[in-house]
């Protein structure tokens, strides 16, 4: 079903492709998906497609616009995302339409021969040499968040503080085993993020790109498109080349439950502005959170 379009969006947008493209006039004008931030298919008037995202409400509390703009040209350099003509410093921005694009899905995600391109895909990033200066400090930005919730008078769950404990002793579990390399990461690689097309995997949309463990990446892939055992080995073995180690394995776990501890907080700071939706998606993230602790407690017995 298509999303509502904004009020006051359409001229926004006009006033962007004028300054762009050199054009305001339009074919058709849809939006697309997206949990926060408004983004439209634009159609010229000559045929030419391009995607316009205007930054959503409240987002400046959360996202170093300038800070994604340096990551986002990092993967159009690797070949990885479309190529972008226009980034402004509140985060609107202009970039080309994959032709033939198919916004990817969990069901998709999880197809055999998607696996291996989504893990080559961020080999390609992880990989690539390049220090983009840019953090991505997983438990100072959990911080931030839980004063955001605080400041907005958020309620959060009864348990919190013992899971959140939890997390931690993980946390210092998997430290123990040295400190990991920083690679510059996608951070957010959800379904909605991977678009194929003409039999090409893009990664879009870099607003939490940093510096991080490349293995958060690999988690998220797996925890957003809900995959099998069977899927995660596929995973892990074509992102890696070999046969994963004791310590990737726990890594890799771990991972899946800092990205739950953080998107869950994430979700919370969000419910002042999108109500109920995004209640509903920090509630899901929060219960899987405690159901991953649990497979990590396993796996230590």
């Amino acid at each position: 079903m298509a999303r509502e379009i904004v009020a006051g969006d359409y001229e926004k947008v006009q006033e962007l492709t004028l300054q762009v493209l050199g054009t305001k006039n339009f074919q058709n004008f849809a939006r697309m998906g997206g949990l926060t931030n408004h983004t439209y298919k634009v159609t010229l008037d000559n045929g030419e497609i391009y995607v316009v995202r205007l930054p959503g409400e409240g987002t400046e509390e959360l996202i170093n616009r300038m800070d994604e703009k340096v990551s986002t040209e990092l993967a159009c350099s690797l070949g990885i995302d479309a190529r972008m003509l226009h980034f402004a410093d509140n985060g609107s921005k202009v970039t080309e339409f994959v032709p033939n694009a198919k916004t990817m899905s969990p069901e998709t995600m999880r197809d055999a021969s998607v696996i291996p391109m989504a893990a080559e895909v961020l080999r390609t990033l992880h990989t690539c040499g390049q220090d983009t200066h840019v953090p991505f400090e997983v438990f100072e930005m959990a911080d931030a968040y839980e004063k955001i919730i605080r400041d907005n008078h958020v309620p959060m769950y009864e348990d919190y503080d013992t899971v959140k404990n939890q997390v931690m002793r993980i946390k210092q579990k998997i430290d123990s085993h040295g400190t990991c390399s920083l690679v510059p990461c996608h951070n957010d690689p959800l379904c909605e993020n991977w678009v194929m097309g003409n039999g090409k995997l893009y990664l879009i949309d870099w607003e939490y790109a940093g510096m991080n463990d490349g293995m958060w990446d690999v988690a998220d892939v797996s925890i957003e498109a809900d995959y099998t055992p069977d899927m995660d080995e596929l995973l892990l073995n074509a992102y890696l080349k070999h046969t994963p180690t004791k310590q990737e394995r726990e890594r890799f776990i771990a991972n899946k439950l800092y990205l739950d501890y953080l998107w869950t907080l994430w979700g919370k700071t969000r419910v002042p502005f999108d109500g109920d939706e995004m209640e509903q998606y920090a509630l899901a993230r929060y219960l899987r959170l405690k159901k991953n602790i649990n497979t990590f407690m396993e796996g230590e017995n």
